[in-house]
């Protein structure tokens, strides 16, 4: 098939011609004798835009990459490469048509630099997935000028091209992470922990300083010696990540929904439960049960857990706490770490979720995690200037004393509670895990 360069006028000849509109008028005005100098000035400026145009030669070939997979909230790079043969283009331009989830507003740009032997051309630009999902890219521009920049040539392709985009799992992948996993203290890598915990692991001979409830006396009895006994750091916990997918947690912090940041401290916090041979669950609830997988208890099965993440949708309702939360009881059939992300607006909606957690919290643990809300903090601390800011933080200051009492009704019912800023809440997480993880209190 053979691709057309239509030929366009640039930027620069738009404006040359609007400044010699009124050039024009002022000379019909004053020396009327002279109104040919208008005409051929046009006549001379639209050659000069053909020239322009021919001088800044055709696109032999171009070439297009965009990655078949991004995690939101983190950056990738969409690149071209262009050939220009027999001309001597003085700027080259590409842009894209896309969905707005992988640029704000459905459109992305770039300027290409000259590479290698001045025929070659190559340029990329940075985007940022806002939301999880498939981003598709349908078209491609392509815009190069003469060396008067007066005159330019483009095609125009659709592309068809889709990125999958995923939860953000950076924070698996970073150092403080990794380095988290091999500290022999924290006992994660695959290692017994003697000493402690409820499963019997041997005997050992009882020495001055050890905890005397730790004998045992039938065995000393039998030995004519002390003996005490050494357990196992319990392990094989059920841990449940469980996702409120309503229309608060739909709304952004910081360009990224909190739905989605509550995914990535969620995947981080079971990647470590995983390592350290707890069994992990992820259930996503909005008006109805969304998503539930089972339990998996081996790394190498953590994309299953990534793949269920990637399904949450965005809800633009108000959750169901008291379906979503029995749901999730039902399914579980032994005492398990519950840990809730979720996010209340109104006192209502609170104190169903309250009434619901009420229930769970008779059989299971369940560490509520919410977002630190900096927003709101912002209005309360407002200078009163005006009216409106004093108004403002007068009802931020209802708001967050609404948002503590609930906290504290929950800390009342036995509810462990994490208010955290959304670049800290994976690690935040974790630390409340295995601090819960260590007291035994899973098991128990």
């Amino acid at each position: 098939m053979r691709v057309k360069f239509p030929l366009v006028p640039t930027g620069r000849a738009v404006w040359l011609a609007a400044l010699a509109a009124p050039v024009a008028l002022l000379v019909a005005l004053i020396a009327p004798a002279a109104w040919l100098v208008a005409p051929i000035a046009a006549v001379a400026l639209i050659l000069a835009v053909l020239a322009d145009g021919l001088l800044a030669g055709k696109l032999a070939d171009w070439r297009f990459h965009a990655p078949d997979n991004a995690e939101v909230g983190e950056p990738f790079a969409l690149t071209v490469l262009a050939d220009i043969a027999g001309g001597a283009p003085g700027k080259v331009e590409a842009a894209w048509q896309c969905d707005p989830r992988l640029a704000p507003g459905g459109r992305a740009t770039a300027r290409l630099a000259r590479s290698g032997d001045g025929a070659s051309w190559n340029g990329s630009t940075e985007l940022i997935a806002s939301r999880r999902g498939t981003g598709e890219l349908s078209r491609i521009w392509l815009n190069w000028s003469g060396p008067l920049g007066l005159g330019a040539r483009q095609i125009s392709q659709p592309l068809d091209r889709e990125v999958r985009i995923w939860p953000d799992l950076a924070p698996i992948r970073s150092a403080t992470l990794q380095a988290l996993l091999r500290d022999a203290e924290i006992g994660l890598i695959a290692r017994r922990q003697r000493g402690e915990g409820t499963q019997f692991e041997a005997l050992t001979e009882y020495d001055a300083g050890m905890d005397r409830r730790r004998i045992d006396w039938k065995a000393s009895a039998r030995h004519t010696k002390l003996y005490a006994r050494e357990n196992e750091s319990e392990r094989n916990n059920q841990i449940v990540f469980a996702f409120d997918c309503g229309q608060a947690m739909c709304e952004p912090v910081d360009g990224v929904p909190r739905i989605d940041r509550a995914v990535t401290a969620g995947l981080t916090a079971a990647y470590v439960a995983l390592k350290g041979g707890d069994r992990s669950m992820l259930f996503g609830f909005a008006r109805r049960p969304m998503v539930a997988t089972p339990f998996i208890g081996e790394t190498r099965a953590f994309p299953k857990l990534q793949e269920a993440a990637a399904a949450l949708e965005y809800q633009s309702e108000e959750p169901n706490f008291t379906l979503g939360l029995a749901t999730l009881s039902a399914r579980l059939r032994r005492r398990s770490l519950i840990v809730l992300f979720s996010e209340f607006t109104d006192p209502t909606s609170a104190e169903l979720m309250i009434e619901s957690i009420s229930r769970l919290i008779e059989k299971h643990i369940v560490l509520f995690v919410t977002f630190e809300d900096t927003e709101l903090e912002a209005l309360r601390r407002a200078e009163p200037e005006s009216m409106d800011a004093i108004a403002g933080a007068v009802t931020a200051d209802s708001l967050a004393r609404q948002r503590q009492l609930v906290h504290e009704r929950l800390r009342h019912m036995g509810v462990d509670i994490i208010e955290a800023p959304h670049d800290r809440m994976g690690f935040a997480v974790i630390d409340r895990y295995l601090r819960i993880r260590r007291s035994e209190a899973i098991a128990g």
